[in-house]
């Protein structure tokens, strides 16, 4: 049966006779309930022997020639292509350099201002996960740029007012802490109007929404291989140029992996043809290995399928907490409107860190946000309608 079949089978109807939907057994939740939007989601229970099986008929076995024998050299692309298929994007325009997701904007940061070398201005969210702003702050100071946040409800007039001073404009299509989604089209149109490049950070979208980088014409994006994507502690980010700006991007990281002839061992950088000169150093290959398994699920179901399903999840507990605790379901800060969200709900908890304690010595996993949010996050392949049953009951009782 198909990850698709299952899902189907695990619907509204079928699900009621089987509380547990049956595409959630592929994965490790040892009896608790994952709705935390953090850096972590629940591995599959096939990852220990797909690791095992790579560590003993490949490493082992081979150890050097595994570059070459086993397609390592080529996972950072392999990797990308598939996140290619989820992020709407054409094969050899993705890549995952095996960096940290600051690691990976502070590159791509660096390549948006040189490609507008002549404008003076960083613009980004004030609202934006605390990571892009230390390093946007960062990026400014190196190249003598003017860091300018805005609120995110000011972003887009900015550009339009003041556009031409504005190199790139760093954003993200979800609010990390309240989940309402900005437009990437008429966000990224408004920057090619002011002639600006338009950085995109995909963290809390990937694998749960789509967001079409081609047909949006993103100049430029990178995301985390965690979170929605599933790819376990610590997993590589990725990096997206499209084509039209792989011959002009210029990244600060000129590692030996993003030169054009790696093994000639020249002195002086050259830097690859296409997205391979996005890569830095040696990949890591158990890791991108982590993030490959991850990812067939998320594949054979298809974005749309499970941007559908999360909507359905959130509107689902939102029913169920209206009907439970009013009181609380007054404290979304969420968009009500499932369109206008993404992945997760933020809600107004007092005591949020305390009830986030109290809900994880129950077996349920969620994540408050300072001052007082606590966010559910719906990852559309192993959460089910009785989990949310069972997690509005347990914050009636300590909430």
């Amino acid at each position: 049966m198909t990850i698709q079949a299952r899902i189907d089978e695990g619907g509204a109807t079928q699900e009621n006779a089987d509380p547990l939907s049956p595409y959630s057994r592929e994965y490790a939740l040892d009896g608790r309930i994952h709705l935390n939007g953090n850096s972590l989601g629940a591995p599959r229970h096939s990852l220990v022997p797909e690791l095992g099986r790579l560590i003993s008929r490949q490493w082992a076995p081979l150890q050097v020639r595994g570059w070459f024998q086993e397609g390592w050299l080529d996972l950072p692309r392999t990797v990308g292509d598939k996140l290619g298929v989820l992020l709407g994007a054409k094969p050899g325009q993705i890549v995952v350099a095996g960096e940290t997701t600051s690691t990976t904007l502070f590159n791509v940061l660096v390549a948006a201002c040189r490609l507008r070398a002549d404008r003076p201005v960083l613009l980004v969210e004030q609202e934006s996960f605390p990571t892009d702003l230390y390093i946007a702050a960062s990026v400014a100071r190196l190249l003598d740029r003017r860091l300018v946040a805005v609120s995110r409800a000011e972003l887009d007039s900015r550009l339009r007012e003041h556009g031409d001073e504005v190199a790139a404009a760093l954003t993200s299509p979800v609010d990390f802490r309240t989940g309402e989604r900005r437009d990437i089209g008429a966000t990224t149109a408004l920057c090619h109007d002011a002639g600006a490049i338009s950085v995109w950070d995909l963290s809390h979208a990937a694998g749960v929404l789509p967001v079409e980088l081609d047909a949006n014409e993103v100049d430029l994006a990178i995301g985390c291989g965690y979170k929605y994507l599933g790819g376990g502690p610590g997993a590589p980010a990725f990096t997206y140029v499209p084509v039209r700006h792989q011959p002009d991007v210029d990244f600060p990281l000129a590692g030996w992996h993003g030169h054009a002839r790696p093994f000639a061992m020249t002195a002086g950088f050259e830097p690859a043809d296409g997205i391979d000169r996005a890569r830095t150093g040696t990949p890591p290959v158990l890791s991108l290995a982590g993030l490959n398994h991850a990812l067939d699920p998320l594949l054979e179901v298809g974005v749309e399928a499970l941007y559908q399903r999360t909507r359905e999840l959130g509107d689902y507990f939102l029913a169920c907490l209206e009907e439970s605790r009013p009181d609380l379901a007054e404290q979304l800060v969420s968009p009500r409107d499932a369109l206008r969200r993404g992945g997760h709900l933020a809600v107004r908890v007092a005591e949020a860190e305390r009830v986030e304690r109290e809900l994880a010595e129950r077996g349920v996993h969620v994540d408050s946000r300072p001052p007082d949010l606590i966010r559910f996050a719906f990852a559309p392949l192993y959460v089910t309608k009785d989990h949310i049953r069972r997690v509005v009951d347990i914050v009636t009782a300590v909430a």
